[in-house]
Formats: C-alpha cells, structure tokens, sequence
C-alpha cells in the first residue's frame, strides 16, 4: 500500500503552527513529490556526514505550502529534534523586515526614499569621507552628496560595515573601534547613531555597493519617524497582524527549549556547540537570544519560526497582503524587489564571488538580474537574501515560489545552493 511522505502528513497534522489555511498537495501547486522527496535525501546525507546538527525546509507555491519538513536535532547534546515551531536566529534576513518597515512609513508620507537621511538622523548630516580607506592614516574629504534613504536600504550610503572593522588595521578601522562601535551590544539604536556621525564614511554615497551598518541605521530611522521603539514598531505593525507569533529579538524563557543551538565544526570536523541558550559544553554565550538585547539590530537582531518567515514571505509573492490583510501597496513590494542598483555596481562586492556574480540588490533583498553558472536554474528577477548562521529565503515572482532553508550553523552552510535546483526541478505545472 502506497504510504504518503511524512512531510505531507506533518502539514496536516501543524494547524496550530499557522499555516493550515495556506497548505497544499504538491500536486495541487504544480510540483513534483518525487522531487521534492529528494531535498529530504540531501538533508540527511548533510546530517549523516555531519556538516549540521539539523535543518528546516519549507516550500510554497501558488500560495500554499506543500513542502515542510525537519530534520536532525536542534540540541545535540541534550538529544532534542528539530520541530516545526523550533525557533532560529536568523541574523541578515532581519534586514527585509526592516524594509519592510521603511516602505510602510514611506507609504504614510512619515519617510521619503530620496530624502537625505540627515532630514530624520541629523547626526548623520554633512559626513566626511576618507580619500584613502585602505590607508594607516586616514585623510578626509567632504562627500559629493549627502546619503539618502534609498542609499541605506541598497547599501551605497558609503558607510563602514560592523564586522571587518573588529579587527581591522586600517585608519577607518581604529576609528570605527574608537568610538565603540565594535561593541554595539552596549549600545541603543540612538547611542550607535552618535557615534555612527564620528566615523567618515567609506566612499561617497552612491559610488559603491558595500555592505554595512546603514541596514541598522535603519531601526533608529523607524524609532525617529514612526515615534516607537524599532521593536514595538515591528510587533504591532508586522508580526501581529501577519501571525507571526514567534518572532522578536530574543526568546523568552517560557519558550527557550524551542530555540535551536548554534553548532560549528572543532578542528578534528567534529560538530562542536557555539551557542545553547539551555547551556551545554562548549557553549559560549549562554544569554545570548534569551533576554531582550539593548541594542535592536535592524541588520540581524531577530529570531524567527519557519512558519513565521513563510508568512511574510507569502506576503511578500502576494503584493502585500496575506490572508485578506493588506501590508503594503502592490507599488511598494515591487520597488523593493527590483534591482536598484546601476550595472557598474553589479556583481555585488561580496564573497564568494561565485554566489553574487549575477546579483544587483533591491530595497533589503539581493535581486537576480542575469542567470550565472552559480545554480543555473535561478530566475531573473528571483529575490530574497541569508543569513549568516546558515538560513537563507528566495522567492521567484515568476514561478510563485518561496523557498526557505534554516540551519544553525557558522560557517555558512552550502545546503541552501545544493537545495535550490532541486525546488526549480520539482516544477512540473507552469513553466
């Protein structure tokens, strides 16, 4: 007797984790079973060699869900099972949220796109930019104009990134360090605008695809213009209406036992504990994610659910609206999701080269503009972005379809690239 794949029973089985509404048979939404069974197989070899702990994958298409399934453990140690509701840090795919939340304010006539940013951020007016970046000493000079809101969202506003500048040698390094922003956990989002304006920028906005820390210059743009705390603002305005119950910026206690561990590998290839939140040898930040942080990182502060990122993710493919509910205007998805970026600033400046060759960058989200060798069968116009504990989305308007992959691991796990072609190969209906 033919025996259903446990990932459909298991949707079925979820009408608790919100998505019974939005749940299909593969067949219904024009993919294939025998396909997508496939991503399962790939999962485990990952786990069996032990590359990761665990993973979650989800695919929609059409708008419904026909794909959800889990995979290995979430605490290694303590033997517990990844689960549907397991809770992720999802660190970078916090930054679409946070777009999200600018285009609403933008919608309200609260923000303009092409406005410079010291309109609401006046600490950040009239910059200095470094002639010689990559220089011991630092020489400055004025920028040739001032950034805007546009120039924030798509990472051309000229400013340093956090993460080099740890322990980097270079002039703007140690200025970067000297006015603390190497230690942003100290900080609130207005504290690190402050000392942001200290800092000359990199480059003249506009000149350059870096990306930085103008994803968290962001939150205090929302706090300033919105008049609420950048979290109030994101639980009121996105995560109640669309049902996402678990997301935030840390987890409390009465949920704790959901969040994943983070795991990375010991010099003998051996998975090792980065971070559990329920302890555990080798765990290294055993508060981290579990009380609510000072500084609110628009840039990779939030942890989320699977079900959760689906259904701002739905919202997104949907124009704005989910479930009846209207988010943004169809114009301002589609702002979001084009490529902004003129073709001299394309492919973005970032590694590995081979996975940003054919890539411009919208408004929060990378945007496929040409197909490259790198996972041939990649849409133009697909978007979506990752995060550095190993979790990636993409959405292809063309194909209605969203895939997400979440994994804890650091460094960047490559299951999300080896998954993708086989989503793109499970179309059957609709090409």
């Amino acid at each position: 007797m033919k025996t259903e794949p446990p990932y459909k029973e298991r949707i079925r089985k979820e009408s608790d984790l919100g998505l019974a509404r939005l749940t299909a048979d593969p067949h219904q939404v024009g993919l294939s079973e025998e396909s997508l069974r496939k991503i399962s197989l790939t999962v485990q070899k990952f786990i069996d060699s032990n590359q990761l702990a665990g993973a979650t994958t989800i695919v929609a298409r059409h708008g419904k869900v026909a794909y959800f399934e889990t995979l290995g453990m979430r605490n290694l140690e303590e033997q517990k099972p990844l689960e549907k509701d397991t809770i992720f840090r999802i660190y970078s795919m916090t930054k679409p949220i946070a777009a999200v939340a600018v285009m609403m304010l933008c919608e309200e006539g609260k923000l303009e796109l092409d406005a410079p940013v010291m309109k609401y951020l006046p600490e950040l007016g009239s910059m200095s930019v470094a002639k010689n970046s990559e220089s011991d000493k630092v020489t400055l000079g004025s920028a040739n104009r001032e950034m805007t809101v546009r120039d924030l969202m798509r990472h051309t506003s000229g400013l340093p990134g956090a993460i080099r500048y740890m322990a980097g040698t270079t002039g703007v390094d140690k200025l970067f360090r000297q006015a603390g922003l190497d230690r942003l956990h100290e900080c609130n989002l207005a504290e690190m605008v402050a000392r942001l304006g200290s800092v000359p920028l990199l480059y003249h906005p506009g000149e350059k695809w870096h990306y930085s820390i103008a994803a968290d210059v962001l939150g205090r743009l929302i706090e300033v213009s919105s008049q609420q705390s950048f979290d109030v603002f994101l639980t009121e305005r996105i995560f109640r209406p669309l049902g996402m119950v678990d997301t935030d910026f840390y987890v409390p206690t009465k949920k704790n036992d959901r969040l994943a561990a983070m795991y990375g590998l010991n010099p003998k290839g051996n998975l090792r504990t980065i971070d559990a939140p329920q302890g555990g040898t080798g765990n290294l930040s055993p508060v981290a994610y579990t009380k609510k942080p000072k500084f609110l990182s628009a840039g990779g502060g939030l942890v989320a659910t699977a079900t959760d990122f689906m259904r701002f993710c739905l919202m997104l493919l949907n124009k704005g609206t989910l479930n009846g509910i209207r988010m943004l205007e169809q114009e301002s998805v589609e702002e979001m999701t084009r490529n902004q970026l003129p073709q001299s600033l394309i492919p973005l400046d970032k590694k590995p080269e081979e996975r940003y060759t054919g890539l411009g960058f919208g408004l929060g989200v990378s945007v496929r503009v040409h197909r490259t060798n790198w996972v041939p069968s990649s849409q133009v116009g697909e978007y979506g972005w990752i995060g550095g504990t190993s979790t990636e989305f993409w959405i292809s308007p063309q194909d209605e379809l969203v895939t997400i992959t979440l994994a804890q691991h650091l460094p960047f796990s490559n299951l999300s690239e080896i998954i993708k072609p086989m989503v793109y190969a499970a179309i059957v209906e609709g090409k």
